[in-house]
């Protein structure tokens, strides 16, 4: 692991670092805000993951979580969104390829070399802040994310149940089997059986059995991608027939943007400090 840079933030430590992955084959950048903390203490660890377009720097550059996180005492893990390089494929519109990875394991060639993002974010990206910060403990986990972060913090809660004590999302992707931006990354990711894309759907997990305790979601309901792309109302029916309690926030007035998770990020990191003790 590489140290792009730091910076004293509320008491705390804001990095960026580089690792070679072996999973997506390329160098791949993440940030992590680390509290200030006594010496031997151990911090629950929230992971935050970006929707299409992004990288690590839209939410550490525009997020305001480190103030929260510094109060709650929470570590905010921050990973890019797709593998990066020259010798990476790529596809010439925003939401497909570099910069739209979905958190999927592609199968399809070219892309099942290096988009591998459903690995790197469940098993190795892990395993690589635990041996590197000491402070991070584990064993006490949330995730959440924004538009097509919020389909990966969904998905990612629901297929590995018990690694996370709380999820929730900012105006996520909550079927990607109903909405443009879903079909067109899972058949180009994944080929056309739509069988094979129900473990990247969240409502598709609910009704095939996976659960959570719990889910807090907000939306803006000023989104121009709320109707088509986003649709919310499928996951509330999806956890009302699972009886999993969701707190869907629609809020007046907010878009997709920054202005908006900005806003209501405080209240996240609060309500998962909250349940990760």
């Amino acid at each position: 692991m590489t140290v792009k840079s730091t910076n004293r933030a509320f008491g705390g430590v804001q990095g960026v670092y580089e690792h070679a992955s072996a999973v997506t084959g390329t160098p791949m950048t993440f940030s992590v805000f680390v509290p200030e903390h006594e010496a031997g203490t151990r911090l629950p660890v929230l992971w935050y993951l970006s929707g299409l377009t992004c990288t690590h720097a839209n939410v550490t550059e525009k997020g305001e979580y480190r103030r929260a996180c510094a109060k709650h005492g929470v570590i905010f893990v921050a990973p890019d969104t797709s593998p990066r390089g020259d010798d990476v494929p790529d596809d010439q519109a925003y939401d497909f390829g570099k910069g739209a990875g979905f958190y999927v394991d592609a199968t399809q060639a070219p892309w099942s070399t290096n988009f591998r993002m459903r690995s790197y974010i469940e098993d190795e990206l892990p395993a690589l802040i635990a041996a590197e910060f000491a402070a991070a403990d584990v064993t006490r986990q949330g995730i959440t994310g924004h538009s097509m972060g919020g389909h990966g913090a969904l998905t990612i809660a629901l297929r590995n149940a018990g690694r996370f004590r709380s999820v929730s999302a900012f105006s996520p992707i909550v079927s990607p089997l109903h909405c443009p931006w879903g079909e067109k990354a899972l058949s180009g990711y994944l080929g056309e059986d739509r069988a094979d894309w129900r473990s990247y759907d969240a409502c598709a997990l609910i009704d095939d059995g996976a659960r959570v305790a719990e889910i807090l979601v907000d939306q803006g309901d000023a989104d121009a991608f709320l109707a088509d792309q986003l649709r919310p109302e499928l996951l509330a029916d999806a956890c009302h027939r699972a009886g999993i309690d969701l707190t869907l926030r629609m809020q007046p007035g907010y878009d997709h943007s920054y202005y908006f998770i900005s806003t209501f990020m405080t209240d996240h990191i609060a309500w998962h400090a909250a349940r990760l003790g």
